[in-house]
């Protein structure tokens, strides 16, 4: 049985890279969609989306606050599916997601309604030390290394 589980490890583990490219493409691309809307709609949209930050105590610049929620949404998504400043993005989604569960849940939503922005900001954290893999834009930059040259620059200072 283990060396089955070990063979099932292998196979999988050579998939890690298109796993994460998977990953990416599918919730870069649904926060996109999600996002089109609330950067698109307009100041009367951000102002509508942005008095949520009153849950915080926050009443001022609502339209800022909307649209950067939107922002968040939309260019962060577009920031995830490309693997560029992909860390930088699934913080601040992570942020973004923080906002919208804790104003649902001190709203008086409830669980149920607010546990899909928990799920999904849980995921970009654990995203976020992870990495965007081989296959994105961060790794062809060399953005993705510990070293300190990418491979625009000289060669690799680590090894894969």
């Amino acid at each position: 049985m283990k060396k089955i589980f070990a063979y099932v490890n292998d196979v999988l583990n050579s998939y890690r890279d298109a796993g994460l490219l998977l990953f990416r493409a599918g919730l870069g691309g649904m926060f996109m969609w999600h996002g089109f809307p609330k950067v698109s709609g307009g100041i009367e949209k951000w102002t509508e989306l942005g008095r949520t930050m009153s849950t915080f105590g926050i009443d001022f610049a609502p339209a800022f606050w909307g649209f950067m929620s939107g922002f968040a949404e939309f260019f962060g998504g577009f920031l995830i599916m490309a693997g560029l400043f992909y860390r930088v993005a699934c913080l601040l989604l992570v942020f973004n997601l923080a906002v919208a569960f804790t104003s649902l849940m001190l709203g008086g939503k409830g669980l149920l309604r607010a546990s899909q922005a928990l799920e999904v900001g849980l995921g970009f954290f654990a995203a976020l030390f992870v990495g965007p893999g081989r296959y994105s834009v961060d790794e062809y930059l060399g953005l993705n290394d510990t070293g300190i040259q990418g491979k625009l620059g000289k060669e690799r200072c680590i090894a894969k």
